[in-house]
């Protein structure tokens, strides 16, 4: 079928771009992808249809979705929170909302400002000195801490928990090892899910060029003996990485007060919906040493004045990762990010402000601990399984299958937590729960109501 809106579609085109190219077929296009792994058959799509006729099929579809009664309770890397009506009315502005990368600072003063005040919140949310204006997700963030380490202290190894985020973990292996970076996982106390202080010493040596800590952790639970942690890797003459929910910093001391060198973490909850797991924001910051700074990948926005001192103007002052430049000597490879996502988060900081955070790191607190005493409650349910405070994640133990139990509040129009048998199976018939300031009492009642009658 001819196309009129697309020349290439007409086969004596077709041929003649073909013949410039020098190929004889559409296929030799893709002859740097092996033949077994090419999909070799028509796709079974459609039509062609109309549009009104597209748009009634998809909107049959779309009316098969079920709704939930209430928010899911489904965490794991991606949270359900609440975006203030304002956040997507400031990043649909068509200067935020159509912009690409601020190359030319004559023309995005707003851009620029925005990510400035993007970077200065980061600084002190974390307690570090310096931030980047973000990376694409909390994983890819960990992976170029990583690197960063590894060239700074000319070491090797990076030491992990054991509990980590399965999917971070992968993604640090990925950018670690074609730079021949190891990657060792420190045990855990299996009563309290905290990193065992003796093993960390007996594995931390002269090679390790770093040590990371999530706080929280990935299973919800806050890592207590990160001063000590601290002092350890320092005493190796290691980094010290942390990464970090945000929200939980409206509680928690910021990582900059114990002793982080670098701090990563997921920008998502501040301002960003869950969009079926993307785009995400990366944090990345660090201290205020020049070395440091010159390695941190991404950009760094700077605020300077003309040279009268009338005016100020904003700048990228440092773009240390140019590939496109410096080649295979570009400390990272970051090209374009999710930027939106870090103007998102500008302005829902500014909404909260340091109160606002304070207050809604409470209430997230406050109901995800009331949610693991009333499923605690249950018969033949342990929750949480480990002794340490949580914050808004938390590991629930069933008797039962959890395959089933998600089922069966899935068939209530509930969502439950997150499977870890799979990521972690010796926990045993164990799921992931998260609790945020969207979902009430009501919301947490009736859950556990669902779960009665699942585990009856």
């Amino acid at each position: 079928m001819l196309h009129p809106y697309i020349p290439n579609s007409v086969a004596e085109i077709k041929e003649k771009m073909m013949e410039e190219m020098g190929i004889k077929s559409i296929e030799d296009l893709y002859a740097d992808i092996p033949v077994e792994v090419r999909f070799r058959r028509e796709l079974k799509v459609p039509g062609p249809y109309p549009e009104q006729e597209v748009k009634r099929r998809v909107e049959s579809l779309l009316g098969r979705n079920k709704r939930l009664r209430c928010p899911p309770f489904l965490g794991g890397g991606v949270w359900p929170h609440y975006v203030p009506a304002v956040v997507d009315e400031v990043i649909s502005r068509a200067e935020f909302l159509t912009s690409y990368t601020p190359y030319q600072p004559e023309i995005t003063q707003g851009m620029l400002q925005t990510l400035f005040e993007y970077q200065s919140l980061i600084c002190e949310l974390t307690g570090m000195e310096v931030a980047n204006s973000s990376m694409y997700d909390w994983a890819t963030a960990l992976g170029e801490a990583a690197r960063m380490a590894g060239r700074l202290t000319r070491r090797s190894t990076i030491l992990v928990p054991y509990l980590m985020s399965p999917n971070r973990l992968a993604v640090l292996r990925t950018y670690t090892e074609p730079v021949e970076m190891k990657v060792t996982q420190v045990d855990y106390d299996e009563a309290t899910g905290l990193i065992d202080l003796e093993d960390l010493k007996e594995k931390i040596n002269g090679e390790t060029a770093a040590v990371y800590v999530e706080n929280p952790s990935y299973l919800g639970f806050v890592e207590e003996d990160v001063d000590a942690i601290a002092e350890v890797a320092h005493d190796a003459g290691a980094l010290f990485i942390v990464g970090v929910d945000p929200i939980s910093l409206g509680l928690l001391r910021p990582p900059g007060d114990y002793g982080a060198d670098i701090v990563v973490g997921e920008g998502q909850p501040l301002g960003n919906h869950m969009n079926f797991g993307g785009p995400l924001l990366g944090i990345f910051a660090c201290r205020g040493d020049r070395r440091m700074i010159r390695q941190m990948p991404g950009r760094i926005i700077g605020m300077t004045t003309t040279v009268d001192g009338s005016e100020r103007g904003f700048v990228m002052t440092l773009q240390t990762r140019e590939q496109h430049i410096r080649r295979e000597r570009a400390t990272s490879n970051i090209c374009t990010n999710q930027a939106l996502c870090a103007v998102a988060a500008a302005v829902y900081l500014s909404l909260l402000g340091p109160n606002g955070l304070r207050e809604l790191a409470e209430l997230i607190t406050s109901r995800a601990h009331y949610a693991m005493r009333r499923i605690g409650e249950l018969t033949g349910v342990r929750a949480p399984i480990f002794s340490s405070y949580h914050f808004k994640e938390f590991t629930v133990s069933f008797e039962k299958s959890v395959e089933e139990i998600h089922r069966g509040l899935l068939a209530r129009g509930i969502h439950g937590g997150k499977s870890l048998i799979e990521e972690f199976p010796e926990l045993g018939e164990t799921a992931l729960y998260c609790v945020t300031e969207l979902h009430s009492k009501e919301d947490i009642d009736l859950l556990v109501s669902a779960l009665e009658e699942v585990l009856e």
